[in-house]
């Protein structure tokens, strides 16, 4: 039983190489879900406005909804707001698309379903897909934004939050599989310090993906949990039915 053990657990190492090697790419970390935690994603909206909205619109959100996680029109209007901006306004970024398109080579893409487009286009989990990309970022000065991502190689996007994680290089060690060396990703080696510990920024980038989940579809956790009253009312319903069937049908032969 044991050396069985030891075969599936091989197979199933050289599997996740393999996939690796073939998608050209690295296996997603999986996001923490704090969809349900206001705090999370006050942090998150923060976030998202004071250093992704400069560039990214959220064309399909409006500031007002923000009130569905906890927080009240005077502290968006306080907090979240650009001087020129409304509380009943959506979500548009500051940035000139003529401008974009000449520092990026296009006009950065909306976030509002940016959770849901990257599930739909095979990438795994799209909170996934988002929490990876945003903690993989590294120098590379052969870009000309002067950054890379093992998420997503040859990326326009420079790293905008690189005061807060620091620079990072990626750390890989060669592994045979199918009789063929791989690079894996071993871990990563701090070049420079950032305002935050790893753990911190970690922590920050989690609430940053759960707001864009949450912002993909805010009724999302409302509509499970109506689903799940509704499947206990029909589990219910049916055993009043199937004891009021038998009830009606127990005098006929």
């Amino acid at each position: 039983m044991k050396r069985i053990q030891q075969l599936l657990l091989a197979l199933l190492a050289s599997g996740c190489l393999s996939a690796q090697a073939a998608g050209g790419g690295i296996a997603w970390d999986k996001a923490p879900d704090r969809t349900n935690d206001f705090a999370a994603l006050q942090n998150g909206a923060k976030i998202f406005v004071n250093h992704c909205l400069n560039c990214h619109s959220a064309a399909f959100m409006r500031y007002n909804r923000l009130t569905d996680i906890g927080l009240t029109e005077k502290q968006i209007k306080d907090n979240l707001l650009f001087a020129t901006d409304k509380v009943g306004e959506t979500m548009k970024a500051a940035i000139d698309p003529k401008q974009a398109k000449d520092w990026f080579g296009g006009n950065p893409p909306d976030l509002t379903l940016i959770a849901r487009s990257r599930a739909a286009a095979g990438k795994g989990s799209g909170p996934d897909y988002l929490y990876t990309y945003l903690r993989t970022y590294y120098r590379d000065d052969t870009k000309a934004g002067g950054w890379n991502n093992l998420a997503f190689p040859n990326v326009g996007m420079p790293h905008v939050l690189w005061e807060l994680q620091g620079e990072r290089q990626p750390v890989f060690e060669k592994v045979s599989s199918h009789g063929q060396e791989v690079q894996v990703l071993k871990g990563w080696k701090q070049v420079t310090p950032g305002a935050m510990s790893a753990r911190e920024y970690d922590d920050a980038i989690a609430d940053l993906v759960s707001y864009l989940d949450w912002m993909a579809e805010p009724a999302q956790n409302t509509r499970v949990r109506i689903g799940a009253w509704v499947l206990l009312f029909l589990g219910l319903f049916i055993v009043v039915a199937w004891r009021l069937n038998a009830a009606y049908w127990k005098d006929v032969k």
